[in-house]
């Protein structure tokens, strides 16, 4: 339960809806509010000072996502201009600022702006946001009918921390926090992790360092990526020949489905992962330095942590140059002018943390308040751990929404077609309140409870339960808060849905029923999943 609080101030700013965030997700989130309803009263807060979210941030050189372009892409928009099968992160930002303009999203964003607590007022069933500006610290608030989180998982940078951190007198800078003012050039060089992130910087700026140490905790399966550049006859095929962007996206979401069977314990997954793991560890074996192979190798099957493909610059590769150095030798402190293991001390200008985000297992980053004065963080502890209805939605906390909550990542495919199956399901849940004819909806708590419990028990019969240390996991107690368990397949048909049954709905007036809309419901279906797959939501040219 929360602590009481003062009576809270008269809001500056009133509205319908607010979206903590103006990332994809929040991008996503206005275009199809306005593409379903042309709703346009929506209010965003975006803590950093552009749009993009994760791709505003992360700059570092050799930045890449390691989806497919065509499915890192809005279903509203596709894309016919990507020039490669990965895009890089500038690529990508031009994408979202474009998508967003379109939609007058950063026209309703207010920047460099974070929610620090939200409050439900049962008696005026709305939210109270409080708001600080991040460079005056002014604070105020903003009352609206509807909450949604698109604020992100992975936003924070972690930072290990080492004894005689604070006396290095050379430089330091996390992946996500990028000086570009910095010259790598003659410099000798710490990165530290090698996750995505350290396996893109490290050839990047291998050939402009005069030395390079890279320290590593664990290993990764590192897999060949297919290196397919867009050309200008390949881009003019997409854009011209009819259903010929909507066929490739449909193939490449197909072979990123075809990776799901991975993550499962039977007998096929079994074969599977023992068959993939033969070719990559090839890959490995052939690409990187012999003296290297016991660092890189795993003894962990594969699909237990993110996957990591080999970007087009070759880290494997590069760890051959005579100016690179890997090693797992733990680091005891930092000298002023050197990083210090058991066996050696190595001379470095500048550390690079490769090391990712303080994961945001709560999905919150605020203090959230629901009815009865309970706050999510407390709620979720009831569970054991973070869940949600659908991932999207929790009991006591009316008409709040998170856009890739607890339980919506995958291991296997994009992380954008999970946030518009996310979105398009609240909106449907949502209808009745935007409509005007209901003030709130939250789950029930008996199928929010089933829910969460099928969810945990699946994943206890996948390979993210094998033993592997990752992110996915509560080291304490097991608790998986970020995979989901099953095909986006399921998680789109889960989503297309709305069982009535299992919310409570509180309605203002009689809703309206439509006899013709429930004899369509197999139509709506087919058409959704083919224009979610195709992108027919009335997407804007390219």
């Amino acid at each position: 339960m929360s602590t009481s609080q003062p009576p809270p101030p008269p809001p500056r700013f009133s509205g319908t809806i607010v979206c903590i965030g103006a990332g994809m997700s929040g991008i996503a989130l206005g275009a199809h509010l306005k593409l379903s309803y042309g709703f346009t009263d929506v209010h965003f807060y975006e803590r950093e000072a552009s749009i993009g979210g994760t791709w505003w941030l992360n700059t570092y050189p050799g930045c890449t996502c390691d989806v497919p372009s065509a499915l890192y892409s809005f279903s509203f928009a596709q894309n016919k201009e990507w020039t490669k099968l990965y895009p890089s992160s500038p690529e990508i930002q031009v994408y979202a600022d474009k998508v967003a303009t379109d939609y007058d999203i950063p026209a309703r964003t207010t920047f460099r702006t974070e929610v620090v607590r939200v409050e439900w007022i049962d008696e005026k069933s709305r939210w109270l946001v409080y708001l600080r500006n991040r460079d005056s610290g002014d604070e105020y608030t903003h009352d609206c009918k509807v909450l949604f989180n698109a604020g992100g998982l992975l936003v924070d940078p972690n930072i290990p921390q080492y004894t005689g951190q604070e006396r290095f007198e050379g430089i330091m800078m996390h992946s996500a926090r990028w000086d570009h003012s910095v010259s790598l050039e003659g410099k000798k060089v710490a990165v530290i992790g090698n996750g995505c992130t350290g396996v893109q910087i490290v050839p990047t700026i291998a050939p402009k360092v005069a030395s390079m140490v890279q320290f590593i905790r664990s290993k990764h399966w590192i897999q060949p990526s297919v290196r397919l550049p867009y050309t200008p006859s390949v881009r003019w095929f997409l854009k011209n020949i009819p259903f010929a962007q909507a066929l490739h996206r449909f193939i490449i979401f197909l072979g990123a489905e075809a990776d799901y069977p991975l993550q499962n314990q039977n007998a096929y997954s079994s074969w599977r992962r023992g068959a993939k793991m033969k070719v990559v560890e090839n890959y490995m074996r052939k690409k990187a330095p012999t003296e290297y192979h016991d660092l890189l190798i795993p003894d962990f099957p594969i699909s237990c942590k993110r996957r990591i493909h080999d970007p087009e610059n070759s880290y494997l590769e590069c760890l051959g140059r005579p100016n690179v150095t890997l090693t797992d030798s733990p680091i005891l402190e930092l000298t002023p002018t050197a990083i210090r293991t058991a066996t050696k001390d190595y001379p470095i200008d500048v550390i690079i943390y490769a090391t990712g985000f303080r994961t945001n297992a709560e999905f919150l980053g605020m203090e959230v308040v629901g009815r009865e004065g309970r706050t999510l963080h407390e709620y979720w502890k009831s569970f054991g751990g973070a869940g949600s209805y659908n991932s999207v939605a929790n009991h006591y906390f009316p008409n709040y929404f998170m856009i890739l909550g607890p339980n919506s990542a995958t291991g296997h495919t994009s992380a954008l077609m999970a946030s518009e199956n996310t979105i398009l399901y609240a909106l449907k849940v949502l209808k009745p309140v935007l409509e005007g004819y209901a003030s709130s909806v939250e789950p029930k708590r008996e199928a929010e409870y089933r829910y969460i419990e099928r969810v945990q028990d699946a994943l206890k019969d996948t390979v993210f339960s094998a033993g592997c240390t990752t992110w996915y996991n509560n080291k304490e107690t097991g608790w998986n808060a970020s995979i989901y368990p099953w095909s986006q397949f399921q998680f789109y048909f889960m989503c297309l849905f709305v069982n009535e049954a299992d919310w409570n709905i509180t309605y203002t007036r009689k809703p309206p029923h439509s006899l013709t809309s429930k004899l369509m419901v197999f139509g709506v279906f087919a058409a959704t999943f083919a224009a979610l797959l195709s992108g027919f939501f009335r997407r804007p040219s390219w």
